[in-house]
This record gives structure tokens, C-alpha cells and sequence, in this order.
């Protein structure tokens, strides 16, 4: 689908959508708890619909009516998969529910589109081999038997946090304590701290014992749950984002004590408007394409801790380097590093491409509403915020769409 959006002001009120993130994690809690768990506030997201795919495929009895989950849960180390799990283009539901499956002791079969198996997996190919418990990649096919065990893990903090938080879901229902040490650097932190008060949430513990390392306690038990998802500010950047380029658009829904990480973006732009702007984006990778866009429309801006975006949806440096560059803006990729320089911006030249990715998708819209133009591979969207385009409608922005 491509969509094509003239030039405009946007206004209005618009709800920020549910947090994907907090979704994931709340969805599993509630299929490791026993009874039944209500979540609230979900948004049939497709990766989203990838992890209450795969948590039926488990044996979980996931049941959506309007933004409503109802979940049965299951006992994850007696259950018997139904089938393959899929997990479509869904990092998280992959790398959370890979140690969930490993603790029946029955072999568990993971499919997934090309885009997520090229994504690293190195962290549970180390595991398994000093854990003892098999990890077999074929292709767009994984493939792992258990049965996991309590123990100490040492995992590497720097390439995602996923993995962390797939062994936080299942350590707690293994018999005897665990110590996950983290090699530093760590990065993303903040979605471990979403992890962890999702845990919190089913009454399930587990603590830091330092900077580095988290202990957790065998033996547990989930309690089944009625509970809401809250807001999600990476998502909600790119509502605010319009209000850089002239519009009055108030985002509600967010919550002002939450852990994540992307909450950040509202002091980032801030910065964005002052010359030679420096900032960090390790913690928050998911606001890159929006901030490098809206860098390019204010003066230019460096970003620190850009490696992790290589292995996303797209290579989302290179991606918006080059439709950026559509628009007169040149844009410097360094290791870890990306340089968005102060330039000329115009109309972009040629449609801008989506690249496959949903944040890249949105990104390139919200420039639209500022220069005009249009968006190839728009339906990416359906990844994270299957209402985006309804969004900016509803706050005044003429989107036409084009099969």
C-alpha cells in the first residue's frame, strides 16, 4: 500500500496506543499464571497477535473481544505445543517465549519471517551449549528442547535486552535460585525494568543485587491478574512529533511514572531545537528514525549509541539516510554514531520507501504532513500501530491511500 499526505496543520486531542511492550509481557505473565487473567487495553497489533498466537499454540487459551484479552493459563513445564509456534516478524514474542518453551523438556518448534531470523540469536546458541539443553536453527525455523534449569547465566548486556527478559519470564518457575549476570555494556535497561513490573504485576519477584546482576527465586508462582496496558510512548513520539512542525496536537494516555525508556522523547525534542544537539539513544533505539527526522527538519543533530539499530525491522540508519536524502539532507553512519547534517530540506524527490519497517513507515508520514509526498510499504504499520493513519486522520491530515 503506498499513502500519499499533503501538506498540513495538525490539531487535536488523540490517545497515545497501548504499549506494545507492556502487552508482550503482560500476555505471557498471564498464560504462566494459573486460572484465568484479564489485560485490557490491547491493540491487535501484529506482533502482539504473534505472541497470543504462539501462547495458544503452548496450550494458553487467549480470547479477544474489542481491547479486551481474556487468558486461561497454562503450566509451561507440563504443556504440550498444539503446533509450530509463529512468531511472524515479532523479536520479542521469539527471544521472551524461547526459555517459556524450554521448560516442558519437549522439543518446541519456532517459525519465523526471513526479516526476524536474520536477527542475531548468538545469546541462546552460547546457552545451549552450557546449559545443555538444545538450540537448533534452520533457516526461518528454530528449534529447542529443554528441559531449563536454575542456574547462574552470564549474557551479554549489549545486544538485546529481549533476551534478558525471555529468561526472567521462565527462571522463576524452575526449582532452585538463578543469578543472571549481565556483561556490561548494558543497554536498554529500561525494558528489563518493564520486565520486572510486569513480573511484579503476577506476584512474581525478582530483584537487582547489583547494577549488574539479577537474582531470582525459584519455585514461584504466577497469580492470574485483571489488569491495563499503559500507554506507549515510542509510538506516541511520532503523535508529538507533529507538534514541531506547527501543529497543536495534545497526546493523552501516558502514564507520568512509567519505566519506559521512550518516555525520554519528550526531552529530546526539546533538545532538537537547539543547535548542535548531542544525544543518546542506546537506551531508547525504537525513537531513532522519528528523532533523525525531526533533526533533519530542525538543525541537525548527533546520536550516540546507534549500533543496535542495524539489527531492527530494517537497518534503520541506512534506511533514513537514504530517504532522507530524498529530501536534501545528507546524513553521516559511523560505528556507533549517526550525524544528521544541517541541510537544505525540500520535497522529497521520489516517494519515500518504507523499507519494511513500521517506524520507518511512520517517520517518513509525519515528514509528509510538513513537505507533502508520499509513503511506499505504508501497510508496515500493522507491525506496532495498526491505526496509525486513522491517528492522523482524526487530528486533520488528509491521508489518501493507494493500493
Amino acid at each position: 500500500m503506498q499513502i500519499s499526505i499533503l501538506p498540513c496543520r495538525a490539531v487535536g486531542s488523540i490517545s497515545a496506543p497501548p504499549s506494545k511492550s507492556m502487552a508482550h509481557r503482560l500476555l505471557i505473565c498471564a498464560a504462566l499464571s494459573e486460572g484465568r487473567s484479564v489485560i485490557r487495553g490491547i491493540s491487535e497489533s501484529e506482533d502482539v497477535r504473534a505472541t497470543m498466537d504462539c501462547l495458544s499454540a503452548l496450550g494458553a487459551d487467549c480470547r479477544i473481544e474489542g481491547d479486551c484479552v481474556t487468558v486461561e493459563g497454562i503450566d509451561p513445564t507440563i504443556a504440550v505445543p498444539r503446533k509450530s509456534l509463529c512468531c511472524r516478524e515479532s523479536g520479542s514474542t521469539l527471544r521472551f517465549l524461547i526459555p517459556v518453551a524450554l521448560l516442558s523438556g519437549r522439543k518446541v518448534n519456532f517459525v519465523c519471517e526471513p526479516s526476524l531470523a536474520r536477527r542475531p540469536m548468538e545469546i541462546y546458541c552460547g546457552l545451549s551449549a552450557e546449559k545443555n539443553f538444545l538450540f537448533a536453527q534452520d533457516g526461518q525455523s528454530i528449534t529447542v528442547q529443554g528441559p531449563l534449569s536454575a542456574g547462574e547465566y552470564r549474557v551479554a548486556g549489549n545486544i538485546s535486552s529481549q533476551f534478558i527478559s525471555g529468561l526472567l519470564f521462565a527462571l522463576p518457575l524452575c526449582r532452585g535460585d538463578s543469578i543472571i549476570r549481565l556483561i556490561p555494556p548494558i543497554e536498554s535497561r529500561s525494558y528489563i525494568e518493564l520486565t520486572l513490573s510486569a513480573l511484579r504485576t503476577f506476584g512474581v519477584e525478582a530483584e537487582w543485587q547489583d547494577i549488574e546482576t539479577l537474582r531470582v527465586r525459584g519455585g514461584q508462582r504466577y497469580l492470574s491478574q485483571d489488569t491495563m496496558v499503559e500507554g506507549d510512548y515510542s509510538n506516541a513520539a511520532f503523535l508529538d512529533a507533529l507538534n514541531l512542525l506547527g501543529g497543536e496536537v495534545a497526546v493523552t494516555g501516558l502514564s507520568p511514572n512509567s519505566l519506559q525508556g521512550d518516555r525520554v522523547y519528550r526531552n529530546y525534542f526539546e533538545r532538537l531545537k537547539q543547535k548542535n544537539a548531542v544525544l543518546n539513544i542506546e537506551d531508547c533505539p525504537d525513537l531513532g528514525p522519528i528523532l533523525f527526522a525531526m533533526a533533519a527538519v530542525l538543525h541537525g543533530a548527533t546520536f550516540t549509541g546507534t549500533r543496535r539499530l542495524s539489527i531492527k525491522e530494517s537497518d534503520r540508519a541506512t534506511a533514513m539516510a537514504q530517504e532522507l536524502a530524498k529530501c536534501g539532507v545528507g546524513v553521516r553512519i559511523y560505528e556507533d554514531s549517526v550525524m544528521i547534517e544541517n541541510g537544505s530540506l525540500h520535497a522529497p524527490i521520489e516517494p519515500f520507501d518504507g523499507h519494511n519497517d513500521h517506524r520507518i513507515v511512520m517517520a517518513t508520514a509525519i515528514l509528509c504532513t510538513l513537505l507533502g509526498g508520499s509513503v511506499r510499504g505504508a501497510e508496515a504499520v500493522k507491525k506496532s500501530f495498526p491505526d496509525f493513519f486513522v491517528s492522523l486522520k482524526r487530528l486533520g491530515v488528509e491521508v489518501q491511500e493507494h493500493e
